[in-house]
């Protein structure tokens, strides 16, 4: 069995920074060393170093997307940590009237770091549940990731009932209906797949929309990166938040240490 040389970890390491800003640390050896096995077995080359080439060569661009999707690591379920959406179900009435006075009936909600889609559909779902019909209200959500096979995913809406575990059986039971020819996978109903846009997106690279965003969830996504890197997008991201906007971060980050321009509001959340 081949083993990856610590110099040639570095050189990968590098490159993984380079192009999305994780931070593979010596730990994440093992890791990196099983994700690039399956892209070896992929592509039919033979060796570490004659696959490092490859990439660095750019002789195909879409074996890079194909190599950052194998080591991103997409851990999500409906409604994970549920005190976010409590607090957002707290905050809405008071938000919406706001923005109503404002002449405003736009709710902007951007997903960074969307993963196979339960955090934008639990956005639609939270909302949809808590916003008056009779208000009108013009609810767009963006959800973003880095990889294309779990985009792929969040895009068909499509789960096995033991991922609905999570859910109240009355959202089951509103938003989902049972796939037609399977006993045992749902879909999410079009009224919730309406009001999300998936489009794949890198961190690091210039964002194709201009905002702003009411709220943006960006959790457990900086935890891979350094605090140069934390800094940098936590300021990206303050840039698109709309005056009163909201920033959620994962119960597991902190901007503790960092400089910028957002407000302290509790733990993992804070405002412009």
């Amino acid at each position: 069995m081949m083993t990856l040389s610590d110099n040639l970890f570095e050189q990968f390491s590098e490159l993984v920074y380079r192009e999305c800003g994780i931070n593979l640390h010596s730990g994440k050896k093992s890791l990196l060393q099983a994700r690039l096995n399956k892209r070896l077995r992929a592509t039919g080359i033979n060796t570490y170093d004659s696959y490092y080439g490859f990439l660095v060569s750019n002789e195909d661009p879409e074996e890079i997307v194909n190599f950052l999707d194998c080591i991103s690591t997409n851990l999500t379920y409906f409604f994970r940590e549920q005190q976010h959406f409590d607090f957002l179900k707290g905050i809405l009435p008071e938000y919406i009237d706001l923005r109503l006075k404002q002449k405003s009936n736009r709710i902007r909600i951007w997903s960074a770091g969307c993963s196979t889609g339960e955090e934008p559909y639990s956005l639609a779902m939270c909302v949809l549940a808590h916003v008056s019909d009779r208000m009108n209200i013009d609810i767009k959500i963006l959800a973003t990731d880095i990889s294309t096979r779990v985009l792929g995913i969040a895009k068909k809406g499509v789960y096995r009932f033991d991922k609905l575990k999570s859910l109240s059986p009355e959202y089951r039971n509103r938003f989902f209906r049972k796939k037609t020819g399977s006993s045992e996978e749902y879909e999410i109903l079009d009224q919730i797949k309406s009001l999300v846009t998936f489009s794949r997106l890198n961190l690091k690279d210039v964002y194709p929309f201009k905002g702003p965003f009411d709220f943006v969830f960006c959790r457990n996504v900086m935890i891979y990166f350094d605090k140069q890197t934390q800094e940098s997008l936590v300021n990206r991201i303050a840039g698109y938040l709309a005056p009163g906007g909201y920033l959620f971060v994962g119960h597991s980050e902190s901007l503790m240490g960092l400089n910028h321009e957002l407000s302290y509001v509790k733990p993992a959340v804070y405002r412009k």
